[in-house]
């Protein structure tokens, strides 16, 4: 059996701000932008060099899910970034602008260290050991 997790949905309040923030200050690729009529698209983005999973950008459809923007995961990191520079990366991703909670920390696991996205979503920057 083979199976892998193909995309993630994020909760965005706008798609080309979202498209903007991800690809300008995370570098990641616009796979798809597909207009599903009635305001909503279907649109794919994805890290320099990733394979498989890809982030899915869903625009808020109404208070409740508007309310969860930013809180998907009420404020635990939820979604990891894994890199095979962390320092390029995290300097990188500094120099565009993206708030880090903290400095980087070098664990058993791997460097690592907190960001958050447009709307405030709790992210790893992550280069694991091998």
């Amino acid at each position: 059996m083979n199976q892998h997790i193909g995309s993630v949905a994020l909760l965005v309040a706008d798609y080309d701000q979202a498209i903007a923030w991800y690809t300008g200050k995370l570098g990641f690729e616009l796979v798809a932008d597909t207009d599903l009529g009635g305001g909503k698209r279907w649109v794919l983005l994805s890290p320099p060099g990733a394979r498989e999973t890809r982030l899915l950008l869903a625009k808020a459809d109404g208070e409740q899910q508007a309310a969860n923007i930013g809180q998907q995961a009420g404020g635990r990191v939820w979604l990891f970034l894994h890199t095979d520079d962390f320092q390029r990366d995290w300097q990188r991703m500094r120099e565009r602008g993206v708030h880090f909670r903290e400095e980087p920390r070098h664990e058993a696991y791997g460097s690592v260290a907190v960001f958050e996205d447009l709307y405030g979503n709790a992210w790893d920057l992550i280069q694991p050991r091998p």
